[in-house]
């Protein structure tokens, strides 16, 4: 998992003297970025908190992986993703926090101060922990989902869906994590087809129910998908069915968009062994607030919201962890 060393941001505070490997001390660790990470980092340094952040695996977050965003407020023009979390990170920089390139790799929540290992060498102690580690999407592991990302493969419709608007799209996946996009998508789309890879659903009833009795989605029982083709963008793709049985056969259909709906996996691994979370491992935090099972450590975005996952309710979400962090260590004295 120590993908990369260390590389701090030339915008940002810096210590000539700190070497790696050392055990550094300090009063706000941010671990991961993105719009939670990078607001929480702006509200932690303007309340002269001295927050240090290490970016992550994907420095930005998934929005990165995003070409137009045209539902977060303040850009009435529409934005890349990359442009966005760019213009997150300078805004946090400029208020003095200490932006890093590196990846939490372990975990000592027991006592405070935190202890996390960065990039498997480096301790860094902390009287504050926010946690802004996102959560990953998950995929079928086709090529063709690389080969498309950001050109007609999505795994999330509210973000994108309004780009589909009366062209026909797939959704891949027979739980409510699928249904709930193929229901969203069928209110913008001429067509969308359900790719179920067994013949029946995984989904709860209600959600079965809404699903087939809504005209514009037609289901594919038994069916998985192959690949994806298209010159530049998704123009359709290519499906198997009755995999693995005489009846086998291979079908191609005509679609713009191809939506991922097997679910997220969040980043919460490395804690826990401390912090609560639910059966899928969001981090449960105290409703209302960011604080989690431990005083002290705070989640935010998509690591524990397993609902929304917009990078509007990330960046407020980053909000509460920086002022519940501040009312925290303001106890502590």
């Amino acid at each position: 998992m120590a993908l990369f060393g260390k590389m701090e941001n030339l915008d940002a505070p810096q210590d000539e003297n700190k070497v790696m490997g050392e055990t550094e001390k300090v009063k706000v660790l941010i671990i991961g970025s993105g719009p939670a990470g990078y607001t929480a980092a702006i509200y932690a340094a303007r309340a002269n908190l001295n927050p240090v952040m290490y970016e992550g695996l994907q420095p930005g977050g998934q929005l990165t992986t995003t070409t137009e965003v045209e539902n977060y407020p303040g850009y009435p023009e529409g934005v890349t993703g990359p442009e966005m979390m760019e213009d997150l990170k300078k805004q946090a920089a400029r208020f003095g926090t200490d932006i890093r390139f590196g990846m939490a790799t372990a975990a000592d929540l027991s006592e405070r101060p935190f202890k996390i290992t960065i990039d498997g060498n480096k301790v860094v102690e902390a009287e504050a922990l926010i946690i802004a580690t996102g959560a990953t999407a998950k995929y079928l592991g086709l090529p063709d989902e690389t080969k498309y990302a950001g050109s007609g493969v999505s795994a999330c419709a509210t973000c994108d869906g309004f780009f589909y608007r009366g062209k026909d799209v797939a959704v891949v996946g027979g739980g409510d994590t699928a249904l709930e996009e193929a229901m969203y998508l069928a209110g913008l789309c001429n067509k969308v087809y359900l790719i179920v890879r067994r013949d029946v659903f995984r989904a709860s009833k209600v959600m079965q129910e809404r699903a087939l009795k809504t005209p514009n989605i037609e289901v594919l029982w038994k069916h998985q998908t192959k690949g994806l083709f298209g010159d530049g963008v998704v123009e359709g793709a290519t499906l198997v069915k009755n995999m693995g049985t005489p009846e086998e056969e291979e079908v191609k259909i005509a679609i713009d968009g191809f939506f991922l709906g097997i679910g997220h996996k969040p980043n919460s691994d490395i804690f826990a062994d401390y912090i609560d979370t639910n059966d899928v491992g969001y981090i449960q935090t105290v409703p209302g607030t960011s604080k989690t099972n431990v005083p002290g450590v705070f989640a935010c975005g998509d690591v524990q919201d397993d609902q929304y996952r917009q990078a509007v309710t990330a960046a407020g979400s980053g909000c509460m962890a920086a002022i519940d962090a501040e009312r925290f260590l303001a106890e502590q004295e």
